[in-house]
Order: structure tokens, then sequence, then C-alpha cells
């Protein structure tokens, strides 16, 4: 596939660039009036992305920062085949691509949708939720990519690359503000040049903030805010043509008030029958307090201040050596992630006689290290290659502590329950791809990918009740561990129909290793290791570049069948939820991506960006004694929309020599998704379309930017999550755009 539309120019553009949805750091340009050539690192070298026989959307750091898209949850949101599962902690929030990812706050299981940043894989998903400074481009392939990423990119890569340090020297300072709806700030600002003769650096520092679009009752403050500082810096040794060495250094600090939910309702619709229960007892603790449960529904009352706070950061040492035209790529890093949360379980501030109330704080230290060795082969001969070999080691220590206080009575007593657990994983593989070119217009493709995965776990409850109570059972302690050899693997052919077109057929095997579910409430049923995620995955495509490169247009068909899909199975234990990890069956995802991408006048960019996915069950492994609703066969995944389109426009209008005006508009549209793997009626995100626009005053000659800029002109009410509160009833997680909002940014370049 495409970009999700027009090139951009340099992550720290004048103000002049323009850009819409494609590009980045690597664009050129052939001509005013043609859409700049893109380069992607998909298969580990830079290449055309109109060449790559993969099916990749691209958003640019410049995109990114004129539509305000922050962190990857904002720009999935502008990724067809992309989405995002939000939550009260970081910990708990997922990416999936083509309705394909993992749900579970386990350390024992891998996403199925890999994040790698610089070329280092971030082996958590909440690792990848991290605000993105001095962002260059983001790339999201579709389908497997074992065969050169991470061993856990079975379902896809989400491939983020940074700024690196330039010779001469530049800066930039930009601050805005959306003073409705919340009080959101965001202050950024960088610079880079050379240090000596052979040392050029860079240094990105943020700071934003946001109030909050939810009003709880209880303490009359508002919460689903978030407060972020951090900086990148980045060190680059270039003593000579052949040798280039990068040490980056990252750390971002986040605190997120979202609460654990909102209330929608009260009542609960079962799947298959759709009858509605009413739960009685939590409409009259709402009413109470207040509260009218509904789709539009911003406000709690909570008793406890949800929020989770993080500390996210590390080093990476990258090492490019050239031997003639062989390059070796050395990338070793370190990373490290503190997480602490402290959540409302009940979700409520109930009369003590009417409901238990439960509060949770955790605490979460991950450690990662890993080294990635690369040979890069030239181009052109009648083999060309990326082989290598990676090796990664992660440690996860956590606690978890509940306190449960039933309603009163007499003698009412706090039942309190702590579990200390974790788990230690070590990751090795040899992998490699490459072409074999029969003529210079036809190859074959061919990867393959060995891996070696050795998994432990601990847990360890202690309970103040000898019996389980709502949310604590009793003690239980335990440990595991497994080793695992298997393979990613992936064959194909290209054909360049003309320079303009290149067309291509691959099949890759995917693969995400054993897992454990690890959790608080863990126990016997438990600790049996599941099985590893495999699929089989069919993607055929056409790229093409029209009317002297004026016009881009793209298409993708693919087929994705999954076997022992690892995934949450929503189980009660004494009247509160609780999710077991299970290898669930088969599931499948297929359909067609297209995009298109033109120039048509100088200054006017047009993209639109859609998918078909058809992603559903095909086989739900029910456990014993579950119930019948169980039997989802046939029903559509998680976080899967049949249809959603991303369409952009900007257009630039020269005032005279120094003073241009750009406006730019963005909409997006997606069909009616499920949010639960349950299948409940009342988990269900209608439809619904987003519609952004700005308006901007540039000045070419002193480099200064002013937009103005509406977000969610049409009022667009809806959730970007839907699921059942631990108590009883359903709630919603709401996004920062519920609601239409204005703002300004600003913009200096030095």
């Amino acid at each position: 596939m495409g970009a999700a539309g027009q090139a951009a120019a340099q992550t720290a553009p004048p103000p002049q660039a323009a850009p819409a949805p494609q590009a980045a750091s690597q664009a050129t340009v052939k001509s005013a009036d043609q859409i700049e050539t893109i380069s992607v690192t998909a298969r580990r070298r830079k290449e055309p992305l109109q060449k790559v026989p993969v099916s990749i959307t691209v958003v640019s750091g410049a995109q990114a920062q004129q539509n305000n898209l922050n962190n990857l949850q904002d720009i999935v949101s502008e990724v067809p085949e992309a989405d995002f599962r939000t939550s009260a902690s970081n910990k708990d929030r997922t990416l999936f691509v083509r309705g394909i990812g993992t749900i579970s706050t386990s350390p024992g299981v891998e996403p199925s949708v890999s994040t790698v940043v610089d070329g280092v894989v971030l082996a958590r998903s909440g690792q990848a939720t991290l605000d993105l400074v001095d962002l260059a481009q983001v790339e999201v392939l579709g389908g497997p990519q074992g065969t050169l990423f991470g061993k856990n990119a079975s379902a896809g890569v989400v491939n983020i690359t940074t700024a690196q340090p330039k010779r001469d020297f530049h800066a930039w300072v930009e601050a805005d503000y959306f003073g409705s709806g919340g009080n959101e700030y965001r202050l950024s600002g960088g610079v880079t040049g050379a240090l000596t003769p052979t040392i050029s650096a860079s240094l990105s520092v943020l700071a934003d903030g946001f109030d909050g679009n939810v009003h709880n009752l209880f303490d009359n403050k508002e919460q689903n805010g978030y407060q972020r500082d951090g900086f990148r810096s980045k060190f680059l040794y270039q003593p000579s043509d052949d040798l280039d060495v990068t040490l980056a250094v990252d750390y971002l600090k986040s605190l997120d008030s979202l609460p654990t939910g909102v209330f929608v309702s009260s009542s609960r619709q079962a799947f298959p029958t759709n009858i509605i229960t009413p739960n009685k007892t939590l409409a009259t603790v709402l009413a109470a307090q207040g509260i009218v449960p509904g789709i539009n529904n911003t406000t709690i009352s909570d008793n406890v201040s949800s929020n989770a706070n993080d500390d996210n950061g590390g080093l990476g040492l990258t090492v490019n050596k050239k031997f003639g035209d062989y390059t070796l790529t050395s990338v070793t890093a370190w990373r490290i992630w503190h997480n602490t949360q402290k959540q409302d379980y009940d979700q409520v501030s109930a009369p003590p006689d009417l409901l238990p109330q439960i509060k949770d704080r955790g605490n979460l230290l991950f450690n990662q290290v890993s080294q990635e060795v690369r040979l890069a082969s030239p181009k052109g001969g009648l083999i060309d290659y990326v082989i290598g070999g990676y090796f990664l080691k992660a440690v996860d220590n956590e606690s978890y502590d509940r306190a449960f206080a039933p309603a009163a009575t007499p003698n009412t007593v706090t039942v309190r329950g702590r579990n200390e657990f974790g788990t230690d994983g070590d990751d090795l593989a040899l992998f490699g791809e490459g072409n074999l070119n029969i003529t210079d217009n036809f190859r074959l493709i061919g990867g393959l990918r060995v891996i070696r995965d050795d998994l432990s776990f601990t847990t360890g409850r202690i309970s103040s009740s000898t019996a389980a109570v709502t949310g604590i059972r009793p003690d239980f302690s335990a440990k595991g561990s497994t080793d695992h050899y298997d393979y990613s693997d992936r064959i194909g052919l290209q054909y360049d129909v003309t320079p303009d077109v290149n067309a291509y057929f691959t099949y890759s095997r995917g693969y995400k290793g054993p897992a454990y579910n690890v959790f608080f409430n863990m126990a016997q049923t438990d600790t049996g290791v599941l099985k590893p995620e495999t699929n089989n995955s069919f993607e055929v495509g056409v790229k093409t570049s029209l009317l002297d490169n004026r016009v881009q247009a793209n298409i993708a068909g693919f087929i994705e069948d999954f076997s022992n899909y690892q995934a949450n199975f929503a189980d009660e234990v004494a009247g509160a939820l609780v999710t077991r990890l299970i290898n669930a069956g088969s599931v499948s995802s297929s359909g067609v991506q297209a995009s298109i991408n033109a120039q048509p006048l100088r200054g006017l960019r047009l993209g639109a960006n859609v998918i078909y996915d058809d992603a559903h069950i095909e086989q739900f492994n029910c456990p014993p004694q579950a119930a019948t609703s169980c039997n989802v066969n046939g029903q559509p995944l998680p976080f899967a929309p049949r249809y959603k389109v991303v369409s952009n426009a900007s257009y630039n209008l020269p005032i005279n020599d120094e003073y241009d005006v750009r406006i730019a508009s963005d909409y997006t549209w997606q069909s009616k998704t499920q949010d639960q793997l349950t299948e409940t009626p009342d988990t269900i995100q209608p439809a619904y379309g987003i519609w952004d626009a700005s308006l901007s005053l540039l000045n070419n000659a002193q480099q200064w930017r002013v937009s103005g800029v509406i977000k969610n002109i049409t009022d667009q009410h809806y959730s970007n999550y839907l699921a059942y509160g631990d108590l009883g009833g359903v709630i919603r997680w709401v996004p920062r755009d519920v609601s239409r909002y204005f703002g300004i940014e600003l913009r200096k370049d030095f």
C-alpha cells in the first residue's frame, strides 16, 4: 500500500513545507508538481516505498505535528488498517492491525503487533504509548514481518524512526494551545548541529498537559487528562564515509488521570439472546451520585482518583560499518519502564450499605536488553539480502495490592490481597530475507527466521481471607517455565511491469511465542503454558506511479488465518469479572486496502486510504463449564471495523515572496466496531466520522508559522472503548476529541 497521503518534508521542516500525510525525512522531490519519493526501512534498508512488496501506510513526523498527533493512539486513528485499545493504565493498552492484537495485562504474553523505535523492539505493548518527540516517520506494515523484525511481529509492525542529527545548525520551538474542552497545551523545541568535525548532536524536549474532559462529581475535579515531560537526544559520530555511530538517549515522564470507566448503562444486554438484565442496585447508586448513564455521559463519581504514572526511557547504540558494498549494522539497546497505577476498581463512591468498595494499587518494573546484528549485501546483482542475529532478554517484576470493603454489616472487615509476580524471558533468533533477481524486472523473494524462546514466571498471592471475595482469590503461589523452537518464513514473487508499475505476491508464516497468563488473580487453571500463536498470510498487491508521478495509486488484497489465537476469556469470581488468557481457537482476517495520492495542481495535495477487512472468529474453543454464550463462531473480532476510510487535502496559496496561506483538512470514517470478544450487543460502537481542519499563515523568509485548528468539526460524539463494569453495567472510555474543540499552533525555525 501507499502512504496515508502526500509526502512531507524534513522532520523539523521550514514552515513552507506544507505536508499532508505520507512521508518523512527521507523524502526527495523531482519537481514542484510531483509527489515526493518516499523512502522506508520496511526491509531494514532504505528503499523507495513504491518498490517495496509489502502493504505499508506511512505517516510523517511533519503530518503528525500538523494534525496534533502526539502518540501512537493518535497516529493510528489516521491509519486504516490499525486500531488502538485504550485503558486506564498503559499496561492494558494494545495495538491492532487488520483486527489482530493481543488484549492482556500479563507480562507473560507478547504483542501480536511489534513496535520498533529506531531499530529497537519494544517487548511490552505499554512501552509504545509514549509521546513521540522529534519524529521522522511511522511505517505501519500489515501481516507477518518476522523474517526481518522482532519475532513477535505475527500480525504486523509499527516501525518508528526519529530524526538523525544534522551537520548544519537548526533549531525550532513550538507552542500549541487548545482552550476549549480541557485546557490542553504542548510546548516543544529542539536543536541540532555539529559539535566537532566528526560529531553531530541533537536534543529535543517537550512538556504537555491536558486537564481532562471527564468530571468527577465526588471531588469536583477533572479526569481523563495527562501531564508529560521528556526529551530525546542523539550523538552521531562520523569519522569517515564508511562508519557512523549513533548514541540515542530518551526519557519520558507521564501521569495519566484516566478513570476506570464512565457508565453508559446500569443494565446489560446478553449475547446471543439480546435479553436485557437491569441492575437495580447499581442504578440506585448512580442516581444517588447524580450520574445519568448514557452513550454521551462524561461524569463519574469515584472516591479513588485513578491514575497511571510512567517512567519510560532507554539507551541505544547503532553502528553502521561499510565493507566495500556491504553494510554491517549493530543495534545495542537497554530500556526501562516503570509503571505505577492507582484505580477505583468498583468505579463508584457507593453508599456503604449498597455496593462494596475496592481499591487497587499496582507497581511494575520492566527491563529489557537487546542486541541485533545485520549484514546487508549490495543491490543489483543476482542475489541481494539482509541476514542477521537477534537476542532479547526481558525481565518483569510486579506487585499488585487490592483492598475489598464489603457492603456495610455490623462487623465490616476489609479483605486485603497482595500478589508479587513476574516473568523472565530470553529470545534468540537467526534471520534473513533476500531477492533472487532472475531479470532486472522479475525477482523471487525468500526469507526465514529460526527462533528459540525461553520463558519463566513466578507468582505469590497472599489474602487475608481463606475464601474468595469480590475481586480477591485466596492464597496462591506457583512457578513455571517453558522453552520452544519455531520459525517464520516468507516466499514471494515481484515483477516490475513498467518502471512505474510494481506487482507482487507473498506468502508469510507468522509466529508469536508461548505465553503464561500471569496476573493478580492468577489461579491453578492459569499455570499452564499457552501454545504459540501462528498464522498463514497471503498478500497480492500493485503499486503504481502515474502521470509523471503526479498520482500514486496502490492496492493490496490479503488473507490471514491464525491458529491457537491467544485471547482473553471472561470469567466471574465471587461477583467480579476476571479475564483468563487462553488459546481461543482460530480466527481470520481478509480484505482489500487501497490508497490514492495526487498532486493535480501545484500546491494542491489530495489523498485517500481505505480498507475493507472481514476479521472474524472461525472456531472458538470454549473452556470447560463455560456458558453457551461462549460460542461466538463467525462473529467479528474486536477492534476490527469492516470499513475504515482516511481522506485528506491541503492547498498552499502563495500570497507574495514571503507569505503563504495553507488550508488543510482530513476526514476519517469507520463502520461499527465491536469492542469485546464476548460479542455483547451493548459493547458495539456505531459507525462515526471525524472531520478536522486547519488554516495556517506561513512566513517563508523568517520561517515561522501560525495555525488555527479545529477538531471534530461536526461535534461527533463517540467512545473509543466500551466494556462491562467490574461490578455491573456498561462503561466507556472517552476520547480527547469526543466533542468539537479549537486551538492555535505557533512554530518558529532558526
